[in-house]
């Protein structure tokens, strides 16, 4: 049954090594450097000639919301160019967190995007995968990479997510950011990728209609709404004014059930122009990138975390990059940084894209992703700090401490404020005047 817990040895075999893989840091450190050899040699990071001779330190990595995570310090027989000793182990089971626990299915496009890397020119930075495996029935996988070494040599200090306000020009790393989506998506829709996308990350149009939907009855989504409502009057520091006021909630009220009815017919419109479809990274916020400056002083960046990587609208893949940033970003800059976006697409050899429809692909993924997920955000968040209530503001230090209710207020108040601004219920209008 898919989703069944491993044996108890913690070793499930790998759907396309066939080793016995690790679940867990024991697990790991019991396979040794026996398991690490064969892991390596299997996916032609370390030469035949060579073995590991011996795990050493195994520090846990704390952070990111799915899967446990480890630094590991490796001995070799032999050293090779560009083979390190401190790698970085990810799993994507995490057996002492239900909730890390419950994303185990997402490294399973990531272990297949550490293929495709490993075997094309891939157009941008990522960490050099060592090794990748993945056990479908258990969703139960591992991945081995390099480390990146955030705030030593040219590299940054790495940027927690939704915490702009400590960062001295978050604009500049946004469009760094898009630069770098924009690569991968048009070396994809040039071919520069060869066939490897279509056999590793084939596009099926119903299956991708079909997913995320709004998992919700017209009764349970009133529930979750009066719900949000209510936390919102009593937490009304924590959010724009814009949704705190109570026709705002009136409005939402009304128009929610809308989405819910159409929803068949906005995941057909947002999966039917193959020019905006293409393989990309799904979640590109700032936590997820590393950034250095090249000798003339301009920035760039490398991507990491390709959890969930898959082809997609692309106007996902730029809310998955922008949903950290604060609202300013949002109100003053998102036309330039779209404009930024498209235009880098088309200089890398990928199609040329309409702005305005990239907004409007984005207001329509936004409300039906908005109203399946993040309008449970007042559940998660009293979970993580049952006292937001007395919460000062969203720069709150307590608030601010707690990376998962950070998170959480901070997207969901902008999917609320993104209702009050953009108009979802015109942008479904349109749509369904298109369709009549």
């Amino acid at each position: 049954m898919a989703g069944a817990p491993p044996s108890a040895a913690h070793f499930v075999r790998g759907d396309a090594s066939g080793l016995q893989i690790p679940t867990d840091a024991a697990t790991l450190a019991a396979g040794g450097a026996a398991f690490l050899t064969e892991a390596l040699h299997s996916f032609g990071t370390l030469a035949r000639d060579n073995r590991v001779t011996r795990i050493g330190d195994m520090q846990p990595c704390i952070g990111g919301s799915t899967g446990s995570k480890l630094f590991v310090t490796l001995e070799y027989a032999r050293p090779e160019p560009g083979l390190d000793r401190e790698v970085f182990v990810k799993f994507s089971r995490d057996f002492k967190d239900f909730l890390r626990d419950r994303g185990r299915h997402e490294m399973e496009s990531e272990v297949r995007f550490a293929e495709l890397s490993a075997l094309t020119n891939f157009p941008i930075a990522i960490p050099r995968p060592y090794f990748a495996d993945y056990h479908a029935d258990s969703q139960s996988g591992i991945l081995v990479t390099e480390v990146i070494r955030f705030g030593t040599g040219a590299i940054e200090p790495q940027f927690e997510k939704c915490m702009d306000h400590t960062i001295t020009d978050p604009l500049a790393c946004y469009r760094v950011v898009l630069s770098a989506l924009a690569r991968v998506a048009a070396a994809h829709k040039s071919g520069r990728l060869g066939g490897e996308v279509e056999r590793l990350f084939p596009f099926c149009r119903e299956a991708a209609i079909a997913a995320d939907r709004i998992p919700w009855s017209a009764a349970e989504l009133a529930e979750r709404i009066a719900r949000y409502a209510d936390f919102v009057e009593a937490c009304p520091r924590l959010f724009p004014e814009e949704v705190r006021a109570p026709d705002f909630w009136t409005r939402l009220k009304a128009e929610a059930p809308r989405f819910l009815e159409h929803q068949q017919a906005i995941k057909r419109f947002l999966h039917k122009d193959d020019d905006y479809i293409a393989l990309c990274h799904w979640n590109a916020n700032i936590d997820n990138g590393w950034f250095w400056r090249d000798g003339a002083g301009a920035l760039h960046c490398g991507l990491m975390d390709w959890g969930r990587v898959r082809q997609l609208n692309l106007a996902f893949a730029l809310w998955g990059c922008l949903n950290g940033a604060p609202l300013w970003v949002w109100s003053d800059r998102l036309d330039e940084l779209l404009d930024h976006f498209v235009d880098e697409l088309q200089r890398h050899g990928g199609p040329r894209l309409d702005r305005n429809r990239l907004r409007l692909y984005m207001d329509l993924y936004v409300a039906t992703m908005g109203l399946a997920f993040l309008i449970e955000a007042p559940m998660r968040i009293l979970r993580y700090l049952p006292e937001a209530p007395a919460m000062t503001g969203p720069l709150d230090p307590r608030l601010l401490a707690c990376e998962r209710a950070r998170n959480q207020r901070h997207i969901s108040s902008l999917f609320l404020w993104l209702w009050h601004r953009h108009d979802f219920s015109a942008s479904l209008d349109a749509i369904l005047k298109q369709n009549t």
